[in-house]
């Protein structure tokens, strides 16, 4: 039996595929909970695939070391999970209204593949910090990156939906300045939908407000949903 196999001890590799399981899980849990496009499934599968084809890559061929004029590099495929893990990457990032989303579940794909990587090396001292390294930017860097955004004098942008014709962009406006937010452009899209005898009672528009100001757009984004007339308010996030 043992003639046919690359690796006549192969039980011995499901550890580290078990551990790239674990941890792995433990990143999509936080992804699923956050509730992006790539959770739970993704990251786990693309955490065990990259352990396994590491696994592949350092024993998959032992039985040929043994003949003649035949050498091996183990590194060969790991090279090719960093460079092939960017399609799954790029499938998840995508803009819309000049915004870029998705970037932050793309580079935890790419983390999940090298915690794989890892478990597959023989790396666990590795992989485990390397999960840990994974909460710690995507969970405590959020307070770190919203101080720094609400005290940056770079104009950020606010999308507004709502009635047009019943004076909500005025009412908007003034809760901006209120709250001390200073208007740096201005972008109104228009789209009619009201009924022939009554062209401005259904009809709705959206905004894009450049604000800047140093506090914080989710206060402002809630007071804004609450005018009458506001149909919805966007405040784009850090990734996402």
């Amino acid at each position: 039996m043992e003639q046919f196999l690359s690796y006549p001890q192969e039980w011995r590799l499901l550890a580290p595929l078990g551990l790239a399981l674990v941890l792995c899980t433990l990143i999509g849990l936080e992804r699923e909970r956050a509730a992006k496009s790539a959770g739970l499934r993704t990251h786990t599968l693309v955490g065990v695939g990259s352990a396994a084809f590491m696994l592949i890559s350092k024993y998959g061929f032992s039985d040929l070391l043994g003949m003649e004029h035949i050498s091996l590099d183990p590194s060969r495929v790991a090279a090719q999970i960093v460079s092939g893990i960017g399609f799954i990457g790029g499938g998840l990032i995508f803009v819309r209204r000049d915004a870029v989303r998705g970037l932050t579940t793309a580079a935890t794909v790419w983390a999940a593949a090298a915690v794989g990587t890892a478990c597959g090396a023989g790396l666990p001292l590795l992989a485990v910090a390397g999960t840990a390294v994974h909460y710690l930017v995507t969970r405590g860097y959020r307070p770190l990156a919203r101080l720094v955004t609400e005290s940056s004098t770079i104009p950020r942008d606010v999308t507004i939906s709502y009635h047009d014709g019943r004076g909500v962009l005025r009412a908007v406006l003034t809760v901006c300045t209120e709250r001390g937010f200073a208007v740096a452009g201005m972008h109104v899209d228009r789209e009619d939908g009201g009924a022939p005898d009554d062209p401005a009672g259904t009809r709705t528009a959206s905004v894009t407000l450049s604000l800047t100001g140093h506090g914080g757009l989710d206060t402002l984004s809630g007071e804004l949903s609450e005018l009458p007339g506001v149909l919805a308010v966007g405040v784009p996030t850090e990734e996402e």
